[in-house]
């Protein structure tokens, strides 16, 4: 009888996610109650760190909870540190737009908050149902955030057709493990062990997993969402999504690498392709935006793609001898781009919420002309985040590209690799076309005797911790690669 009560281990194991869970009803209740805005972002950003912090809690006690259904190990800490910060940078660079918009703070939070915990759940699952949970309580609340504008048209479309492509989404996904089910009579991913690759079942269940996931962290081609859902949902929301949610969908994808060796027996050329067809397809669609959402939507795509290549270099190395434990500078290199590139989108796209001005309106590339005049700090920044997804030696994105390169050349992937060089040589010219924009190009008459944008406190500390985490790791790496590629990473 005892045995069917989960311990107090099991609850350390998931106290991240219980403490998110519990801050954003905790809002939602008091919402009535508190008109205050200030209090509840004091509320949300208090709870996002308690879970945050509580994510030692959890790395404190290692091992499989709630009988398998969730792992605690070295690569969900690693997960759940990084949603966690996302979470609280959104937070803090939330605040202010939720004033200029005069947009509802308590809902906003709440749902922010459950999509945290949703991602967490993503990155410890150790089951498929239990990481279907946690990818249908990060989407339901990442919908309803991408349509939080009401009255705007733009907001109000990309929430449509995040929806519905989302919905398609999880339909693969869901029939992708009821597929694989049936094949190997468990959802449990440390029993899939022995499954046999040749199984046509099994393959067409992880072709559904495959492509249910891909949506998620806009592969192509299932990326058609991503340019409008970007540009019409919030702009602190945007940079949730390019940053949160996409790295918790690669910790899954990862984690099934790690345990079933089916998938990555049957998967590599799928990455392969994918991985070539994401990077184009973000880096040609870029070349031509004039709207700076929209462009780092693409460069998302693009970047989606530059991992999917480490993605392609797993799969070569698992299948070799040693399996799993043999890739594992592969998944290092995924790991620390995750971290590298969502430093940088949350300081590039905080930058863009400022700018855009109430109503979102200064998203042109004409109106960053000259902003090295008005604004030269945050000119600066925001070019120091641009040379960081450009890979620029001094950031962190150099040593996040260099990983991936140098994983897909150990493991003789030469065309793959030669490709993604060819693909960074594409990102530089628009990378470089802001920047020049910035810096060589006199703003309008209207824009150059208007005062500058003013940049909260707030605001200030997560451009701060970004930039400063950008140019940290681009010149120590080391801690965080060390950490990475302890052999205890997945708990064995």
């Amino acid at each position: 009888m005892n045995s069917a009560i989960p311990s107090l281990a099991d609850f350390y194991r998931v106290l991240p996610e219980l403490i998110w869970c519990a801050s954003g009803v905790f809002a939602m209740l008091l919402q009535p109650f508190v008109r205050s805005r200030s209090f509840f972002t004091g509320l949300a950003f208090l709870g996002a760190l308690a879970g945050t912090g509580a994510s030692f809690v959890a790395f404190r006690n290692p091992g499989l909870g709630f009988f398998g259904l969730v792992q605690s190990d070295a690569f969900s800490f690693f997960f759940h540190l990084l949603v966690g910060t996302v979470s609280v940078l959104v937070i803090l660079a939330a605040g202010p737009y939720l004033d200029r918009e005069r947009l509802p703070a308590a809902e906003f939070y709440a749902l922010l908050l459950f999509a945290t915990a949703g991602m967490g759940v993503l990155a410890s699952a150790q089951e498929l149902l239990t990481s279907f949970i946690g990818l249908e309580m990060s989407s339901i609340s990442s919908y309803i955030l991408a349509g939080y504008r009401r009255d705007s048209l733009k907001s109000s479309e990309s929430a449509m057709k995040y929806f519905l492509l989302g919905s398609f989404a999880t339909a693969f996904f869901l029939y992708g493990i009821a597929l694989v089910y049936g094949s190997t009579g468990t959802t449990m991913l440390d029993k899939m062990g022995n499954a046999d690759p040749a199984s046509t079942l099994l393959k067409l269940g992880l072709a559904m997993i495959l492509i249910g996931l891909g949506f998620k962290v806009a592969a192509a081609p299932f990326q058609i969402w991503t340019p409008d859902v970007y540009e019409g949902a919030p702009t602190p929301v945007t940079a949730l999504f390019s940053a949160g949610p996409k790295a918790a969908t690669f910790a899954l994808l990862l984690r099934i690498f790690a345990t079933v060796p089916a998938a990555t027996h049957f998967w590599f050329w799928a990455l392969w392709v994918l991985a070539v067809l994401t990077m184009f397809a973000g880096n040609l669609g870029a070349l031509v935006q004039t709207n700076i959402k929209r462009l780092l939507a693409y460069s998302s795509i693009a970047h989606a793609g530059y991992i999917l290549v480490a993605f392609a270099a797993v799969t070569a190395m698992a299948q070799g001898e040693g399996g799993s434990a043999n890739a594992a500078p592969a998944y290092a290199a995924v790991l620390f781009y995750l971290l590298s590139y969502a430093l940088v989108k949350l300081g590039a796209f905080t930058i863009v919420s400022q700018l855009g001005g109430t109503g979102e309106k200064n998203l042109s590339l004409d109106d960053y002309a000259g902003l090295s005049q008005r604004q030269p700090v945050v000119a600066a920044m925001l070019s120091i985040y641009l040379l960081s997804l450009l890979g620029l030696p001094v950031t962190a994105g150099f040593f996040g590209k260099f990983y991936i390169f140098k994983a897909a050349v150990n493991s003789n992937l030469i065309w793959l690799a030669v490709l993604m060089a060819i693909n960074s040589v594409i990102g530089a010219y628009y990378y470089l076309r802001v920047i020049v924009v910035m810096y060589m190009r006199e703003p309008s008459a209207e824009a150059a005797v208007a005062a500058p944008v003013s940049f909260p406190l707030p605001v200030n500390v997560v451009l701060a911790i970004t930039a400063i985490g950008t140019i940290l790791f681009g010149v120590l790496p080391n801690p965080v690669i060390n950490f990475i590629l302890q052999p205890t990473l997945f708990g064995r």
